[in-house]
């Protein structure tokens, strides 16, 4: 593998968060879920207009892993009230780790996870959490593996269907 990098997203980097961002979540979920409601979830959450009002979120931060000059992947974590459900001042949110399939594997979900980890720290979070789909084992595998225990569960909209996110958290010290 190349050396990944990962580097904090601004605005001008809308259209590779909207590519990777449909990219990868087509990739991981479409197997799962109808092509009305695949569709309706990445018009909804992959839109110009709904991208752009995250990055310039001052609560919001996005780093993209790049592999020479291809994105393979990006991180959202959030703060403060831009956090989807907790909203609390001593957590942050990891909303998205996404890798591109062909990269899984390869470490760069670790990597990107780190920045986040790095990003709690500086900010003296007392704790991570985020949610993900109860039916992606690949994925609580990885979180289990980095210390996240499952505390609750929420509904997640995909399109029209009602689907249960596990809600993971892992304490710093």
């Amino acid at each position: 593998m190349e050396y990944i990098q990962v580097r904090k997203a601004a605005i001008e980097d809308l259209g590779t968060v909207q590519l990777i961002g449909r990219e990868t979540f087509f990739e991981t979920f479409a197997d799962s879920n109808t092509e009305d409601d695949m569709n309706k979830y990445l018009e909804d959450s992959f839109n110009g207009n709904r991208v752009t009002s995250e990055l310039s979120n001052p609560d919001s931060l996005f780093y993209i892993a790049w592999e020479d000059e291809s994105a393979v992947g990006y991180l959202k974590v959030n703060t403060g009230i831009a956090q989807t459900e907790q909203q609390d001042k001593k957590a942050l949110e990891i909303e998205r780790i996404y890798v591109k399939s062909s990269h899984h594997g390869k470490k760069v979900g670790q990597l990107l996870y780190e920045k986040a980890l790095e990003v709690a720290q500086q900010q003296r979070n007392s704790y991570l959490w985020l949610g993900v789909w109860e039916k992606n084992s690949r994925a609580i595998r990885f979180y289990e593996k980095n210390g996240f225990t499952a505390f609750d569960k929420h509904i997640f909209k995909m399109g029209d269907d009602d689907q249960i996110d596990i809600m993971m958290k892992k304490e710093l010290q």
